[in-house]
């Protein structure tokens, strides 16, 4: 069953407890195509949003054109780590990998939302989601407590 396809009866799969749809990379060229109608920034970049497939933000991040290109063709997450000037493979040093189960381009073409399979947490505060400051009338307020220590999480 084609990946497209079967993204519309992935509540279905998720409430069931089934596995998660398996994504299917396109071809290389195809790959390419996509990456070429993508409006970077001026610094190559856009930004992209992981959600969990209950619909749950994880997080935050960018990509440059590479780091998209992995993505798309392996299935892996593969991110642009601003502070590092590197490409960041999420789970590469804490095992914390998302894999890629559809991703979509925003009416701009200068975002990407990708539902994903997140193993373990996606913060590396050791929290399910980076969003976890919630805004209140007293200020912000942490919606969710760390599931894994940082010690345990990367083993410092």
């Amino acid at each position: 069953m084609q990946w497209t396809a079967a993204f519309g009866s992935l509540a279905r799969l998720v409430s069931r407890g089934d596995a998660f749809v398996t994504y299917v990379p396109p071809a290389p060229s195809i790959v390419d195509d996509i990456i070429a109608q993508v409006k970077f920034d001026a610094n190559g970049l856009i930004s992209a949003l992981a959600q969990a497939p209950d619909g749950v933000v994880l997080m935050l991040a960018w990509m440059n054109a590479d780091a998209l290109r992995e993505t798309l063709l392996t299935g892996r997450v593969c991110y642009w780590s601003r502070s590092r000037q590197k490409l960041w493979r999420k789970g590469e040093t804490s095992g914390q990998q998302q894999k890629l189960i559809e991703a979509r381009l925003d009416c701009d073409m200068d975002a990407v939302l990708m539902i994903v399979d997140q193993t373990g947490v996606a913060c590396h505060t050791g929290r399910r989601s980076c969003f976890y400051h919630g805004v209140t009338p007293d200020g912000l307020r942490d919606t969710s407590q760390p599931e894994i220590s940082a010690e345990e999480l990367y083993g410092r």
